[in-house]
């Protein structure tokens, strides 16, 4: 089995990843609140965008990166025509 193609990141634009980003972490009770900015990034072999984290309290530091990095093993961004 092609463990390639079980993982493709799907393409997304940067508002539906923005949005998921959102909505992961109000899911979570701790995160709830976290401002974020989607940052794209030159491409490398794991992402070519990332997430600025603002204003997130302490305590939920470790979960709000773990969401944010779930989302970003799904998710590629794709570019602009």
């Amino acid at each position: 089995m092609d463990l390639e193609a079980i993982w493709t990141r799907r393409l997304a634009s940067i508002e539906e990843i923005r949005w998921r980003v959102a909505n992961a972490l109000d899911r979570h009770p701790l995160c709830r609140g976290v401002e974020f900015e989607i940052i794209s990034m030159p491409r490398n072999r794991r992402s070519n965008w990332t997430v600025s984290l603002k204003s997130v309290r302490s305590d939920a530091l470790f979960e709000a990166n773990e969401i944010v990095a779930d989302v970003q093993e799904a998710y590629e961004l794709a570019v602009a025509a």
